[in-house]
């Protein structure tokens, strides 16, 4: 082998090394951003959850004692049935909320494919 054939192939080599770390790094910058998008979302959903059970709750308690004793049966009823309908309105909005996310890693892997189509001949 010549010399130059093995200076070529470090070279090479060392460009594949340079070009991996920094895919690895915008990789684990990429996490760190979805792990502390994720962190946020998850406390601030679970406080919006706790402080609007209690809401609604005192809410719907003001309502059926609120209404005249022989009525109270209906309150109660139709105080349930919003609450089950409001569930199920609120599931379908995450549920589309969900699939509207972007993938995660989109630019990692959009770049890998760069770098996947650059060394194809």
């Amino acid at each position: 082998m010549s010399a130059g054939l093995l200076e070529t192939a470090r070279n090479l080599l060392a460009g594949m090394l340079d070009l991996g770390r920094t895919r690895f790094e915008l990789f684990s910058t990429e996490l760190r951003e979805e792990l502390r998008r994720l962190a946020g979302a998850i406390i601030g959903g679970l406080a919006v959850l706790v402080l609007s059970m209690i809401g609604l709750a005192f809410g719907a308690v003001a309502i059926i004692l609120s209404v005249s004793e022989p009525n109270r049966l209906t309150a109660t009823i139709c105080v349930a049935a919003f609450f089950l309908l409001a569930a199920g309105v609120v599931a379908l909005v995450l549920r589309r909320f969900a699939a509207m996310k972007p993938r995660p890693f989109d630019a990692t892997i959009s770049e890998l494919r760069s770098d996947l189509r650059a060394i194809k001949p």
